[in-house]
């Protein structure tokens, strides 16, 4: 039988919250041609000549809050899961990170060490397609390969935002925050993007944002629509709790730059929740399988700050699925439908 093996990437995050460690981390992350999607010569202008020279002081304060004993959260949960994962099935898992360490490639040379590895299942811990998180994590693995082993077949786990499973599982880690709890509204804070990322990652070319309503309108572009794929876990997840349409809306977080990103944004919107009656919010961040900066943080102070100085009174921030046991039972399951020879959503 084929040798097979597992490699799950997450985000990543710098060695340690002091500012060397964050600038070398930023500088992997913001030189990536797919997060900063300008000619190379613009992108270390904007981010050697200007980013890099304000930017990790700031970041190395806002690391060090969230930062634990064990390291930074989004590593430690990471490696929880690789571990509660691995002890349910039997091909080895590995992990890596697209910025910082482990990175994919020690992560594939962990997996190419094996005796007869012949075949991975990639899977990209993000349940949404966008070319700052999916793609380059898709394309970064490949190059690896190309590099080192060609020999090496690699399959990858596709976008999984509308999966049974997973709803089921976000879903339930969310369970204990929502059944018996009373709030005003529920708010799906993601990821924010530029909008040209949309239409980058449009095969039609024709119809992110630029087709009125495109999110609600059926497209061959929805399967790499980032902003269809989250507003559909938002529907799916609001159908399971039975939430009205007025109890509960979504926005994107993270904005960096002037340019136009995907409306409407968190910190505007928490505000306005807030000035207009609501008293009890709670906020759940589906782009983030992992808590982490973005979440503990930015969302868990910053906008928790900003909701309670509006007139807000009582603030929740939902933890992501992290390491729970029926989303670790979803990730066993690809595994072993894998193992079986193929049986899972794969990404062209």
């Amino acid at each position: 039988m084929t040798k097979k093996g597992i490699l799950l990437v997450n985000l990543g995050s710098p060695d340690s919250p002091e500012v060397p460690d964050v600038k070398r981390y930023l500088d992997e992350f913001l030189m990536d041609e797919r997060v900063i999607d300008v000619p190379y010569w613009l992108r270390a202008l904007i981010v050697k000549g200007i980013i890099l020279n304000f930017r990790p002081k700031k970041s190395a304060h806002a690391y060090k809050s969230i930062w634990t004993d064990e390291g930074s959260p989004l590593i430690v949960i990471s490696k929880q899961l690789k571990e509660k994962v691995q002890k349910e099935v039997t091909i080895p898992v590995a992990l890596g990170m697209r910025y910082g360490n482990p990175s994919i490639e020690a992560a594939i040379d962990e997996l190419m060490a094996i005796e007869g590895m012949e075949e991975i299942l990639l899977v990209p811990l993000y349940p949404h397609y966008a070319m700052s998180s999916y793609e380059t994590v898709v394309v970064k693995a490949e190059e690896v390969i190309a590099e080192k082993y060609p020999q090496l077949k690699m399959q990858v786990k596709g976008p999984f935002y509308d999966q049974e499973d997973y709803i089921l599982a976000l879903a339930q880690s969310m369970y204990p925050n929502i059944a018996g709890k009373e709030f005003d509204h529920l708010l799906f804070s993601y990821h924010g993007l530029p909008v040209r990322h949309l239409r980058k990652s449009d095969p039609t070319g024709c119809h992110c944002a630029k087709v009125e309503n495109c999110c609600q309108v059926d497209s061959e572009a929805h399967k790499t629509c980032y902003k269809h794929q989250v507003i559909r876990t938002t529907e799916l997840i609001a159908e399971y709790f039975n939430i009205p349409l007025a109890k509960y809306s979504f926005a994107f977080q993270s904005r960096l730059g002037s340019d136009k990103w995907i409306e409407p944004y968190t910190e505007p919107t928490v505000k306005h929740l807030a000035k207009t009656g609501v008293k009890k919010l709670a906020v759940v961040c589906p782009a983030f399988v992992s808590d982490c900066l973005e979440t503990i943080e930015e969302i868990g102070m910053g906008v928790k700050e900003t909701f309670l100085e509006n007139g807000g009174e009582e603030f929740s921030l939902i933890p992501c699925m992290n390491d729970h046991e029926t989303w670790v039972k979803v990730l066993a399951g690809w595994v072993k439908d894998f193992e079986k020879e193929n049986a899972l959503t794969v990404s062209n």
